[in-house]
């Protein structure tokens, strides 16, 4: 590149600089000017914002002071200043002056400003001065510390400020709080927060949390009328239920003040001194007693039901509380008091009871109806009188009869041999007899003079010397425990040589019946008789030796003859005719004594209560054909048909086969025996109302009604031999398994006999252990 292109780059790059210069330097102009209109607005709305400070710090009387390093000076307020000043009796309206009298007033005071001055706390409070008060409220901006003086004069001078206000309605225990229209609180103190569990109000919005919802529409319902509202509402607070008298006042500006007061003990007295009027009446309401209390101006306040009933009156004018006065000139016309020759002057002796301070005395009326009351008069104490009155008729009626069944009882008394007393739970001798007297050879006067159990004791001890049995005897009369006084009884021997029986017995109404009965004669005859016992067992037993010794003597020769005729029946042609029917007569009689023999045996262990059932399952149809079939033989050689009648569900029964085929042998005998040629026996079993029933009847000839009374019994009927006990031991055996035996018969119509045994047996009559099986 030449010289001149170098020049000419050189000049082209300086215009190029230059340009640029200059539009750099007309740009930081432009910015320049902006950043000072920007400024000049500023301080413009600065300078609005200062004055409307000014204006506002002025328009609500306070001034306004700034404290740096500890010196004052006055912001906004002047002529506030000044009458802060004068409020506080500070002569000039310098600032500091008046910071310093500020401080000179309280020492807490002091101690608030300099941790203002010095820390920035914020604070409030308000001072006194002799022509009235300060409120000050101090706040921190950066280095300044800002007071606001607000000077309360004439009569607004003794009101406390907000703040303290606050302070005051925040010590309260009962919640407070300030409402808006829709009931909401705007303010709460303490208590309301510790109400509703919450460290705020925010918290407690946030959380929907209330006091109580009823009373904040409660506090709605005052905003809205512009009244004062008062009310008791249950609330519960902490897990307790609290009753609060609550008032909601509508404050001046908008708003509702809400206070609460607790009256949980006024209302829970209430409500007891209510339950225990109502518990009052209903008590009196459920007495026989008719109950009527009148106020002292002579109204009827109160009345039961037993009073109505007792007179007759209407509930309904009753319930219109008539005067004293308009219900005795009712009862009179219904002919209801008593009857009297002045009826004015009576009602006025009842009427002037209410000025009498004193209980008059019980009284009694007797009414035209026949009925006697007893009436009891007291000073109410709320005033007025009570009146009680106790229908007595039935009492005074018992009285007469009582008094009569006392003498009745003592004439009782009087007609038994034995020696009675009756002492009271106190000792008390209240009631003896006159053979009492006789017994101990005492005289009625002397009984009289004892008086007691101890005085009666003494007078008796001469015949009977034991003072152990006294003691014993006087713990049944006089100790109170139930134990001790259990009945007695026993024996003693007296000093004539008499044997005494005597018994103790507590009566209903505390009381002791002693009584005393001379059983000399009587252990005499006793003894007697248990010698002639002793005598009637020892035969007895050498009956029953003799009767068993006798019955297994005889059994041998009885078991020898019957094999030799049944032998000989056995021996063919080599016997004749008449010989066999000789040995076969022989064979019966000898089977029949043994019958007999086993009979006299069965009713001796009976008689000795030595006979033992074998107890099992017997199966009753089989029972009934078993017995058919043993007398089938002896049926048919005296032309009689014997027939089985039984259900096909009889079952089973629970006892002795050995004797119940024993009780029907015997019924079944007895009714071939009494049944013609020609005639049926017939024997049958039944279930009916809990019980099985045998049965066996005849066509026969029937029993006499003379007879019937005495079937049963032993040595009836021997007719055609034996011992006459068949009947009788089926009697027995049917009672041992707790049944009985019954008899229908008609003299030429037959017998029937049915032996009723229970399906359930009796302890009582039988072994526990019987019973029926289906």
């Amino acid at each position: 590149m030449g010289a001149h292109q170098l020049i000419l780059a050189a000049a082209a790059g300086a215009v190029s600089l230059a340009i640029c210069a200059v539009l750099w330097a007309l740009a930081q102009r432009g910015r320049g000017q902006g950043r000072v209109r920007a400024l000049l607005d500023r301080i413009a709305a600065l300078e609005a914002r200062a004055e409307a400070a000014q204006a506002s710090a002025e328009a609500f009387d306070s001034a306004l002071l700034a404290v740096e390093d500890g010196r004052a000076m006055l912001a906004s307020g002047e002529e506030s200043l000044r009458t802060c000043a004068a409020a506080l009796g500070v002569e000039a309206a310098d600032p500091q002056a008046l910071v310093n009298a500020l401080m000179r007033a309280d020492p807490d005071h002091t101690r608030r400003l300099r941790a203002l001055f010095e820390r920035g706390e914020a604070c409030a409070f308000e001072v006194q001065g002799p022509a009235g008060a300060v409120s000050v409220e101090g706040r921190a901006a950066g280095a300044l510390a800002w007071l606001r003086l607000s000077a309360v004069m004439g009569e607004d001078a003794g009101l406390p400020t907000a703040p303290r206000f606050a302070a005051f309605l925040n010590t309260r225990e009962c919640p407070a709080w300030i409402a808006a229209a829709d009931g909401s609180p705007v303010w709460v103190n303490a208590a309301w927060l510790k109400a509703v569990d919450a460290h705020s109000l925010d918290e407690a919005a946030e959380r929907g949390a209330a006091f109580d919802r009823a009373v904040d529409s409660f506090a709605s319902e005052a905003a809205n009328l512009g009244q004062r509202r008062e009310t008791t509402r249950w609330v519960t607070v902490g897990g307790r239920r609290v009753a609060f008298n609550i008032t909601a006042q509508p404050l001046e500006g908008g708003g509702v003040g809400v206070w609460t007061d607790d009256v949980t003990d006024l209302e829970e007295t209430r409500e007891h001194l209510k339950r225990n009027v109502e518990a009052h009446d209903e008590t009196l309401n459920h007495i026989a007693e008719a109950v009527a209390i009148f106020s002292h101006a002579k109204k009827l306040i109160f009345h039961n039901v037993a009073f109505a009933e007792l007179w007759g009156l209407e509930p309904a004018w009753l319930a219109e509380q008539p005067s004293h006065s308009e219900i005795l000139d009712r009862l009179r016309q219904r002919r209801r008091l008593p009857e009297t020759a002045d009826y004015g002057r009576w009602k006025a002796a009842e009427l002037d009871r209410y000025e009498q301070l004193a209980s008059s005395p019980d009284d009694l009326w007797s009414l035209p109806d026949g009925r006697t009351l007893k009436v009891v008069r007291q000073p109410h104490p709320m005033g007025g009188l009570l009146l009680l009155f106790s229908d007595i008729t039935g009492e005074l009626k018992l009285k007469a009869q009582y008094n009569a069944l006392i003498q009745v009882q003592q004439a009782t008394l009087d007609k038994l041999s034995d020696a009675v007393a009756v002492f009271g739970s106190d000792g008390r001798l209240r009631l003896h007899n006159d053979a009492f007297a006789r017994f101990w050879n005492l005289t009625p006067t002397a009984l009289e003079a004892a008086g007691d159990f101890e005085g009666v004791v003494d007078l008796c001890v001469p015949k009977l010397h034991d003072l152990g049995f006294w003691r014993e005897l006087k713990g049944r009369v006089a100790d109170p425990d139930p134990q001790a006084r259990a009945p007695m009884s026993g024996e003693v021997r007296t000093s004539d040589a008499r044997i005494v029986a005597y018994q103790s017995r507590p009566l209903p109404d505390g009381a002791t019946l002693i009584a005393f009965t001379d059983i000399t004669d009587t252990r005499k005859l006793e003894s007697a008789l248990a010698a002639r016992e002793a005598a009637l067992d020892e035969a007895e037993r050498l009956k029953r030796d003799f009767v068993g010794n006798v019955s297994y003597e005889l059994r041998t020769p009885l078991t020898t003859i019957i094999g030799y005729s049944e032998l000989l029946e056995r021996s063919g042609d080599g016997l004749s005719e008449r010989g066999r029917a000789h040995a076969a007569a022989v064979k019966a009689a000898a089977t029949q004594l043994a019958r007999s023999i086993d009979d006299v045996l069965d009713m001796a262990q009976i008689d000795a209560d030595e006979m033992a059932l074998d107890l099992e399952d017997v199966r009753v149809a089989e029972l009934l054909m078993q017995t058919a079939v043993r007398w089938a033989k002896e049926a048919e050689a005296m032309r009689v048909s014997i027939l089985v009648e039984r259900p096909d569900d009889i079952g089973v029964i629970r006892g002795d086969s050995r004797r119940l085929s024993q009780i029907l042998n015997h019924l079944v005998e007895n009714a071939l025996r009494q049944t013609p040629p020609g005639g049926t026996v017939t024997v049958a079993a039944r279930r009916a109302l809990g019980e099985i029933q045998l049965q066996v009847s005849d066509t026969g000839r029937g029993i006499p009604f003379h007879v019937q009374a005495h079937i049963f019994d032993r040595f009836i009927g021997r007719e055609r031999g034996g011992p006459g006990l068949g009947l009788a031991l089926v009697k027995a055996l049917t009672e041992l398994h707790g049944g009985w035996v019954a008899l229908e018969s008609e003299p030429g119509a037959g017998a029937t006999f049915t032996c009723h045994l229970p399906e359930e047996a009796h302890a009582a009559v039988a072994q526990p252990e019987l019973g029926f099986a289906h």
